[in-house]
């Protein structure tokens, strides 16, 4: 089968490749796709190198909260889970399995193992609370330490900064994640609650704003 214009690869990141129809999401008031979030964390990783922090592509945590049994997850060992001081997960509504990048919301679970907490980010209400519950379930089995025996706690952060429209749960997944990453490399001391404040202070409107212009004006450019 021939390959269409929006199959063009424009660029290739990492392990990551974006294609024309990425940036036509980009140019448009739509729902990121799993490619673009998957692109933001990987770039997030290699700006702000750290061998304890572990940001999971949208493909894999979908996975993980959608697997059949138990048994089966131990092929997420390569992650190495028990290993990492902060993980980001990225969560996302879809419930069908045969479709793939379906969902219509992203939220944001993260686990900080010094507080042994499994912190979650909705940016629309509590939206996403569940998928986020299911995998915290999953994981938790897998994320036990020398110094983490508990199972951890889940909580639902009720400050996280509420978008204004349909379509910005991405920006406010990768916001947020940029946030929180960026308070737990900081050498300086960590005010009390982890990173909630920071979250709170950083994400607003107005930064979201500046990011759609930016995100705007750059898909008018061939990367």
């Amino acid at each position: 089968m021939a390959k269409t214009a929006e199959e063009d690869i424009i660029l290739s990141y990492n392990d990551v490749v974006l294609q024309q129809l990425d940036l036509h999401i980009l140019s448009e008031p739509e729902f990121l796709n799993d490619r673009i979030i998957e692109f933001y964390l990987s770039y997030l990783h290699s700006q702000f190198p750290s061998l304890d922090i572990l940001l999971v592509p949208p493909s894999v945590s979908f996975w993980i909260t959608k697997c059949p049994n138990v048994e089966s997850i131990k092929h997420v060992e390569p992650l190495k889970l028990p290993e990492k001081k902060l993980i980001i997960f990225p969560v996302n509504d879809n419930t069908d399995l045969t479709k793939a990048e379906g969902g219509n919301h992203w939220s944001l679970l993260a686990f900080e193992r010094d507080t042994n907490l499994y912190v979650h980010h909705a940016s629309l209400g509590g939206y996403n609370t569940c998928h986020a519950k299911r995998l915290y379930e999953a994981v938790v089995p897998h994320m036990e330490s020398s110094t983490t025996k508990s199972c951890g706690r889940f909580v639902e952060c009720s400050s996280t900064p509420q978008q204004k429209n349909g379509y910005h749960c991405g920006l406010y997944f990768l916001a947020i994640a940029r946030v929180i990453w960026l308070w737990d490399s900081s050498s300086g001391p960590k005010e009390e609650g982890l990173w909630y404040s920071s979250v709170e202070q950083q994400v607003t409107p107005s930064v979201l704003t500046h990011t759609t212009t930016i995100k705007e004006n750059h898909s008018t450019h061939n990367l």
